[in-house]
């Protein structure tokens, strides 16, 4: 494995505004494709690709989809967990969680310019993180509880978000229960992303639901 693939972006990428992650079981109302798409229209910057189930050859070929979606756009892709789909369509980077390879490893495979997110789910995981050159931010999870993070420890809420912006450096993205109601208390508590899951992917008009959601930076 090299680094060859992965050439679009660099390790100093700092992700900004709004982030999809996606879920194909909570598009409701339209096809994950047209999900994308509106809401990349509406200003999404980044989307990360999210296949928990699926089968590695079905996550592949999903991800050359959404890769071809992306292609005329400035959004790179990142792909969830699975560091041999992320090598296998040439993805813009992954996205870790704490069970999944160490990201200090994940930069020796996909090189320096790779996106590398990780998420964290406690203050001690922060003091953990190496902040040389193997991460682009991190993720915090969940800031509000939500149904589409059951793996998690419990909700940072707004202070927990407070204190880990004093803690690091690192471009912070926020997740987990994120909608207009609380956008504007999470981006000044420190967010520098906010990412979405339900709130895009079963909108009935996901391109206005994201320029909504994008107008709280301005």
């Amino acid at each position: 494995m090299t680094s060859r693939a992965i050439s679009k972006p660099n390790k100093n990428f700092s992700p900004s505004g709004l982030y999809l992650v996606t879920d194909r079981d909570l598009c409701t109302h339209h096809s994950l494709k047209s999900v994308i798409e509106a809401s990349v229209r509406g200003g999404v910057s980044i989307v990360q690709l999210r296949e928990k189930s699926c089968s590695t050859k079905e996550f592949i070929e999903l991800a050359l989809e959404v890769k071809n979606l992306l292609k005329y756009t400035n959004v790179p892709l990142l792909i969830n967990d699975r560091i041999d789909v992320a090598l296998a369509v040439e993805a813009d980077g992954v996205h870790l969680g704490q069970n999944d390879m160490p990201s200090e490893l994940a930069r020796k495979i996909l090189g320096e310019n790779a996106i590398i997110g990780l998420s964290i789910e406690n203050f001690d995981q922060v003091n953990k993180i190496q902040m040389a050159a193997n991460l682009n931010y991190i993720g915090v999870s969940p800031i509000f509880e939500t149904t589409t993070k059951t793996d998690t420890k419990g909700a940072f809420g707004i202070q927990g978000l407070s204190k880990i912006r004093k803690m690091t450096s690192l471009p912070l993205v926020a997740i987990g229960g994120i909608n207009e109601a609380n956008a504007q208390s999470v981006i000044a508590a420190g967010a520098d992303s906010l990412a979405v899951v339900s709130y895009l992917c079963s909108s009935k008009n996901p391109e206005e639901s994201a320029k909504h959601l994008l107008s709280f930076f301005y």
